[in-house]
């Protein structure tokens, strides 16, 4: 044997060589995202328990404050349900059931103002057929709740239309859209946000509010996954392209 050692080269072909340097950074990158997702999910619940620990503010003292500070902030509303004057969000599927959110309109007893209460889920006919019936709250209430300030903007595939009379079917909550409306039935004010009820407050229907739609620990796991891919992209690719393997082998073999 002439006892040379072979060194480590590579043979590289082209189109396995684009794959990996296109998708071993984007995989990386997107680990990174799951990571930023779960620090932002990590804020958002431990600011939601944050707030949930403050005393229930009457609804007239938060009317000029901003977004930010609204955020799922406890808020106590009293006046009277407009019987016949709420908004059914749509497709909205709870336990794997199509459904409704019902956001019923509230005249403030304090003032000329209302509120957009949001009473949580109800059944839909999933044919299409027929509204659901939504149980009518008669006389003077007073519930908890939170105001829900949405992230952004909601993705729709055209510009919202609301429809005659009540009750109006809509596909999102656009308090710019859905303002007009509430005003014209003699409002003179209406409060910004829809307000969340609390279960078991009067009024109240399915309430299961989700503060976070993922948590951070969902994120962490698809973090770890995306790393192991570009992990195992990055050694197959060298395995493939160079005779790294052969050195290995060596190396043991010769250490052995």
């Amino acid at each position: 044997m002439s006892g040379e050692k072979t060194g480590l080269h590579f043979d590289l072909e082209w189109r396995i060589t684009l794959f990996t340097v296109v998708m071993v950074p984007l995989m990386f990158s997107l680990g990174l995202w799951q990571l930023q997702r779960a620090d932002e999910k990590a804020a958002l619940a431990s600011s939601f328990e944050e707030r949930q620990r403050q005393r229930p503010a009457p609804v007239s003292e938060l009317w000029n404050q901003s977004a930010e500070s609204l955020a799922y902030v406890p808020v106590q509303v009293s006046g009277n349900y407009l019987a016949d004057q709420y908004f059914l969000l749509d497709n909205q599927i709870h336990n794997g059931k199509f459904g409704y959110q019902v956001l019923n309109v509230l005249r403030l007893s304090d003032s000329a103002g209302s509120v957009l209460v949001n009473r949580g889920w109800i059944a839909g006919d999933s044919g299409r057929r027929a509204l659901p019936d939504v149980p009518v709250i008669e006389g003077s209430v007073d519930v908890m709740g939170q105001v829900y300030v949405a992230p952004g903007k909601p993705y729709l595939l055209a510009e919202q239309q609301l429809e005659q009379g009540w009750p109006k079917v809509i596909q999102a909550v656009e308090m710019n859209i859905l303002e007009p409306a509430m005003s014209a039935q003699g409002a003179d004010s209406v409060f910004p946000y829809p307000v969340r009820i609390a279960a078991g407050e009067q009024g109240a229907l399915t309430v299961n509010w989700q503060v976070v739609n993922m948590s951070p620990q969902k994120h962490h796991g698809y973090a770890v996954q995306w790393f192991a891919m570009a992990g195992v992209l990055l050694v197959f690719y060298l395995l493939r392209s160079s005779n790294l393997g052969q050195v290995i082998s060596g190396v043991w073999k010769t250490g052995k």
